[in-house]
């Protein structure tokens, strides 16, 4: 999903035009040894790519084994990205990963270099990256250009001819995928990706890497470290999946999380009723809020804003609560003045998918459907979406819609690997209470599994990438980390707390706080749904 502010169009621009001519590319492709990708590995050829924001931005490019299990067979080539050290002394790579699966990283090294204290990014070469089959990566996957163009059908398939339009859709998205790339879907995978990285530190020529992932790059992480823990010197997860669910179970996980979040927005609507005029009972605004939804499904706003589309737009604003002034502002104008007009500029702003979300969705069943098995008998998804859409009515159907093709994928999905490890260095884990898209527990699970890790909690907090987005005790925990590798350490489950921003401010103007705006920034920087 697009989930992206109007105002990050410029960020999102340079992203997206920054290495339109990679450089010439190094492989990975050597004499291969138990545990390693290569032994000898052709020097990464970097050059400049700079951007307007990120002006020391550099890439190159790196060809891998598309099967790792054939390190002389076909290869495939990765994007790369980075921001060069420039303190005397080098702590060596940090690689980033801004989740999906599915998100482009090459932007992400560019932002974090820039967000970190300057100190602390003058000591690594942080260094970004395009997945398998993600961006500037090659080749990059589209399995239906333009699937989630408007107006679909209804997510909440209150008829028949409504399940069956949707499980359509997911079966034709599925059989596109095998047509068009059979080649590629069977590597298609977390444990392909986390061999591509290692591949990366090979071509790096470091012994050690360090980690900072978001989201699904925190289960790239912990599965990267599973592999390799030797070869880990510092990692840092913020947002953290669940590995006990994947995937199925934690996307049933998140129905109910988001839909806590859109009454978390419907009482910011009711505390600024002088604003938006709703009414002061949340529970009044959130059935207004689905009178909106039946409304638009039965005659689209503008033509493109249907049920499904409607919910595409206010999914953001579970993700980061930047979004929720410019979704109070649409929310309102449709109710209250019978007003579509913003109701389609904030769907053409957070909801509307463009090429590049394209991409990431192909990339993101891809994996998604390959990592772990699925029911394959649709009858278990509708029971079980009906019995979460009971208590979770805002994304049940949504979600299990957006995450269908994997009943029909046409690889089956593998075993994850437990990614519990006593091998590792301590690992700085970032949790909000509150969050979404990878729920709280997830945070536990993995402090769990990880011994020797180290976890701070947003207390109250509900968005999703909590660090470098304004939060100056987050801040510093993970500068501290990365300066010396010093984690804090508590009596009980959690070894530090931090509370949350402050919620943003109503709005029309270009006025939010600076820490909605670099929560809003980074947002458009994660992968498809986080």
């Amino acid at each position: 999903m697009k989930k992206r502010a109007a105002a990050l169009c410029g960020v999102a621009a340079a992203v997206a035009g920054m290495v339109t001519a990679l450089p010439q590319t190094a492989t990975a492709a050597g004499t291969a040894t138990p545990g390693s990708t290569s032994t000898r590995p052709a020097a990464l050829n970097w050059k400049k790519c700079a951007t307007e924001d990120y002006p020391r931005l550099e890439c190159a490019s790196l060809k891998v084994p598309l099967d790792h299990s054939r390190p002389h067979g076909r290869q495939i080539t990765l994007a790369l990205s980075r921001v060069p050290h420039t303190a005397a002394t080098s702590q060596g790579p940090l690689l980033v990963n801004p989740g999906g699966p599915g998100g482009s990283g090459l932007g992400l090294a560019g932002f974090v270099a820039s967000a970190l204290p300057k100190a602390i990014a003058a000591q690594y070469d942080v260094i970004g990256f395009d997945p398998r089959g993600v961006g500037k990566s090659r080749p990059a996957l589209d399995c239906v250009p333009g699937n989630f163009d408007p107006v679909r059908p209804p997510s909440v398939p209150h008829s028949a001819a409504v399940e069956r339009a949707n499980v359509k859709r997911a079966k034709d998205f599925a059989e596109a995928c095998g047509r068009k790339y059979p080649d590629l879907l069977p590597h298609m995978d977390t444990l392909s990706a986390v061999r591509d990285m290692d591949a990366i530190r090979t071509a790096l020529r470091a012994p050690k890497v360090n980690y900072f992932g978001y989201s699904y790059g925190t289960y790239l992480g912990a599965v990267y470290a599973k592999l390799f823990p030797k070869r880990v010197h510092r990692m840092v997860l913020d947002s953290i999946v669940d590995p006990t669910g994947v995937w199925y179970e934690d996307n049933i996980q998140q129905d109910y999380a988001f839909d806590a979040r859109q009454q978390a927005f419907a009482a910011w609507v009711a505390k600024h009723d002088s604003t938006y005029h709703l009414g002061t009972d949340p529970a009044r605004i959130e059935a207004r809020w689905y009178a909106m939804r039946r409304a638009v499904t039965r005659e689209p706003a503008g033509g493109k804003v249907g049920g499904a589309e409607l919910e595409d737009t206010f999914i953001p604003g579970g993700y980061n609560n930047g979004y929720w002034p410019q979704l109070a502002q649409a929310f309102a104008a449709f109710v209250n003045d019978k007003d579509s007009k913003p109701l389609v500029k904030a769907y053409e702003d957070l909801g509307a998918q463009g090429a590049s979300d394209d991409n990431g969705y192909s990339v993101y069943t891809a994996v998604q459907c390959r990592d772990a098995a699925w029911p394959r008998d649709f009858g278990t998804w509708r029971r079980d979406t009906w019995r979460v859409y009971d208590k979770a009515p805002m994304m049940a159907w949504n979600n299990a819609w957006y995450n269908a093709p994997c009943a029909f994928w046409p690889k089956k999905g593998l075993t994850p690997p437990d990614v519990r490890n006593k091998s590792l260095p301590p690992v700085l884990l970032f949790q909000a209470t509150d969050d979404a898209a990878t729920p709280y527990e997830g945070g536990v699970t993995v402090h769990r599994k990880l011994r020797g890790s180290s976890l701070v909690v947003e207390r109250g907090g509900g968005n999703h990438g909590i660090t470098l987005s304004g939060n100056d005790c987050l801040d510093g925990y993970l500068a501290a980390y990365l300066k010396s590798g010093r984690v804090p350490r508590g009596s009980g489950s959690v070894d530090a707390v931090c509370h949350k921003v402050p919620d943003p401010e109503p709005t029309r103007a270009k006025s939010l706080t600076s820490a909605s705006e670099r929560g809003k920034t980074l947002h458009g920087l994660l992968g498809p749904r986080g």
